[in-house]
């Protein structure tokens, strides 16, 4: 009674939802990730943010331009995947400022005229997003793979040559296949987690 979602959803989005590390054969629209990502555009961000962009890796040429950044043990899982997408931050989010949140004039050359203030920005509102787009993809009833294990400096050479973009996590996905999924690790209970002050 606590939570609005039945149990459904629930069990959907999060207690029978886990990494996959193998996928099944059936390839990923485009019009899947269209509807994913129009779901998840309304995630919360500071001043309406938003950074986070996906790159989807799709062809043989370009998952093997992937993978040769890839830790050793994301390698075959990345390679064999339905679909790959790049999880970036893209430093000239601020440029739409004006059009996304017109409340604040000037805010664009106010507080996001420096670098190092729009990539710490960009970087925490594009994670915050990231996490939206992996419900997302349970949500279309469909597994995901997120992974840091990679050179992301490496994948920002490879694929965003210009340098305006920075790579935040690689997420396979696509239904899951045999053996998807290793058994659930522990986590904190609320007991060990939530404070009250």
């Amino acid at each position: 009674m606590a939570l609005a979602l039945d149990d459904a959803a629930q069990n959907l989005l999060f207690r029978e939802a886990h990494t996959a590390q193998t996928f099944a054969d059936t390839p990923v629209s485009d019009e899947q990730i269209h509807a994913v990502y129009d779901l998840i555009k309304l995630a919360p961000t500071a001043f309406n943010l938003s950074p986070l962009r996906l790159t989807l890796v799709r062809t043989p040429e370009a998952r093997e331009r992937l993978v040769q950044h890839m830790s050793e043990g994301n390698k075959q899982k990345t390679r064999t995947a339905p679909l790959t997408a790049i999880l970036s931050t893209d430093l000239d989010f601020h440029e739409r400022l004006p059009e996304l949140f017109p409340a604040v004039p000037g805010l664009k050359d106010s507080l996001f005229a420096e670098l190092e203030t729009r990539e710490q920005h960009g970087r925490f509102n594009a994670a915050l997003q990231a996490g939206y787009f992996l419900l997302g993809v349970r949500a279309a009833g469909l597994a995901a793979g997120p992974m840091t294990g990679l050179d992301a400096g490496s994948v920002d050479k490879e694929f965003f040559g210009d340098g305006k973009q920075r790579t935040l996590l690689v997420v396979n996905i696509g239904l899951p296949g045999e053996d998807a999924f290793r058994p659930r690790a522990p986590r904190l209970a609320a007991a060990e987690a939530v404070t009250t002050v």
